[in-house]
Order: C-alpha cells, then structure tokens, then sequence
C-alpha cells in the first residue's frame, strides 16, 4: 500500500563536533520518504528550485520513491544551514532561506488524492490542511508540527490536530503546546484536541505513546556512532507509517511496532551526515537492531519464592 509524504525538499548546509557538509540533500519529507520506502512504495509531494540536482531525483524513484509530485519551480530550493554542539538534542539555526518553499501550493495528482496512508511532515498546517482537503481515501493520517507553528499558527495547528489520527511531537514542543510541563498530562491534553494518537519523540531517550486506554514507553536504540542527528526524528515518523501501510493493522499494539520500528530507522539516520547512512542501509540491518532493541528491553517475571515470601 502505498504512503503520501508531503514537507520540504533542502539542501542543508550542516555542521557538528564531527564535521560539516554542504548542500546536501535533507528536509523533511525526503528523510520520511526514504524511511518509508523500506516497507512501502511513497508518493512524495514538494517543490524545488532549478538548483536542485538531477541526480537526486534519480535517487529518490531508485527508492520506489515516486518523484512526480515533486514541482520545479524558478528559484533556489529551500536551504537551511545550522550546527549542533556536543547536546545532540539541539540544533542551532544560522540560517534558513525559504526561496520556492515560500510559494508552496500543494496541488495534487489524481493518482495521490486515492492514497490512503498519509504523513504531513513539518510544514505551515493551512497547507496540510490543504493536503487533507484534496485526499478521497484516507485510512491514516500522521502529522509532524514544530514550535514556529505552535508560536505563530496555534488556532491553524489545533484544527490540524482535530483532523487527524496520529500527532508526532517532541517534547519541547508538548510542553509548550499545552503549557503543561508533565509528558503523561501534555499527551492526555493533546488527545482532547482530537486526534486518536499522540507520539512524543525524547530524542536519545525514545519515544512515548498515547492513547486515551493505553501508554507506551519506547526505548532509543544505544548509539555508538552519533555524526548528524539532521532528519533523526523525520525518519522516525516516516518508516513509522510506512510499517503501519505494509501491515494494514492500526491498533496499539501495532503502533507499539511501528515506534520501535522508527526509532531503529533513526537511530541509523545519525550514524553519518544527510543520508548517506540511510541510502545504503539494507533490510537485514533493521531486523538485526530490531531484535536487539526487543532483546534490551525483555524482562521475566519476578520468582514465585519472591512473592510468596515478600508477602506480595
């Protein structure tokens, strides 16, 4: 089953206590779509300037990853430049230029309005909604935000959010958008704005799940190779739902794979810059540091001499 992504195309300048690049291929949507494209075809929708490189549309549709809906507009591509200190958790801004993502009209194809597994990464949530206005067969709708839309679009974003099945936060930004500092209480606020799910991301310490019944504690994978957490938390929600379309089956416990699932794909991501660990990352390595995520977190039940005795 097929997966819309729809956010932004870069070409990032970045730079880290292990080194820098620039113009390299990023934004939200390629690092979602190319989690995703693992377990399902994608249908990618954004826009780019002339600058933007050939070869990097090649790339993407030798992924399963389909470029039509993907406009070339006059103009320079959406660029954003900035550096992390050792708290990986951080990203500094130096700069960031809109060019054609300024001018974004999302119009989509006829074949993409049928698709029914959907992930509106990061963008201005009057365009998402625009998205989710064209779509015909929507069985799941994610959604990413970030704090510029919770400070400037708040009453925007809050109707996103009634809208769709899967919000996915950090836990800065659950904290801000409900002013309520406790994770447990800024989730159960969250699901009262309307949407089914909500995932907040904690960067190197894993990933919560919300429900109104049911909560989830997710592990992060233990990183040995940390180079460029860029993109980290995109791949996360991107190889999210493309699980989530491969299996057909949105239920908690589902959903309880699909955040293990994200965070095995991310934890990948920021073993080197861009996505140059990503583009080469084969299904046996997932399965591989998936087991060993599931190995890290199994535990047994406490002896029955231990209960009997401590009066349990």
């Amino acid at each position: 089953m097929s997966v819309l992504i729809a956010g932004s195309i870069a070409l990032d300048n970045l730079r880290t206590p292990f080194g820098s690049r620039n113009y390299v291929l990023g934004g939200s949507a390629v690092h979602a779509s190319l989690a995703a494209s693992f377990f399902s075809p994608v249908e990618i929708v954004g826009v780019v300037g002339e600058d933007f490189p050939k070869e990097h549309l090649d790339f993407l549709n030798s992924k399963g990853i389909n470029t039509n809906g993907i406009k070339v507009l006059k103009g320079k591509t959406f660029h954003w430049e900035g550096f992390y200190e050792y708290d990986m958790n951080m990203a500094h801004t130096l700069r960031t230029d809109l060019n054609v993502l300024a001018s974004f009209d999302p119009v989509l194809l006829p074949e993409q309005k049928k698709t029914p597994y959907i992930f509106l990464a990061n963008l201005d949530p009057d365009i998402q909604m625009k998205i989710l206005a064209q779509l015909e067969n929507k069985s799941l709708v994610v959604a990413d935000t970030m704090n510029y839309w919770l400070e400037n679009k708040k009453p925007s974003l809050l109707k996103l959010i009634s809208m769709v099945d899967i919000l996915v936060i950090n836990d800065m930004e659950a904290r801000e958008l409900t002013q309520e500092p406790n994770l447990i209480k800024a989730a159960q606020i969250i699901l009262g704005y309307g949407c089914k799910y909500v995932i907040i991301k904690k960067g190197e310490h894993g990933a919560l799940l919300f429900s109104n019944k049911f909560a989830f504690s997710a592990p992060s994978h233990p990183q040995t190779e940390l180079v460029d957490p860029t993109g980290a938390g995109d791949s996360f929600a991107g190889a999210l739902i493309g699980y989530l379309s491969a299996v057909k089956d949105i239920n908690f416990e589902s959903l309880k794979k699909a955040v293990i699932i994200g965070s095995v794909i991310a934890s990948f991501c920021v073993e080197d810059f861009s996505i140059e660990r990503t583009k080469n990352l084969t299904k046996k390595e997932i399965l591989m540091r998936y087991s060993s995520m599931r190995e890290n977190v199994a535990f047994g039940d406490i002896e029955s001499n231990l209960i009997k005795e401590g009066g349990f």
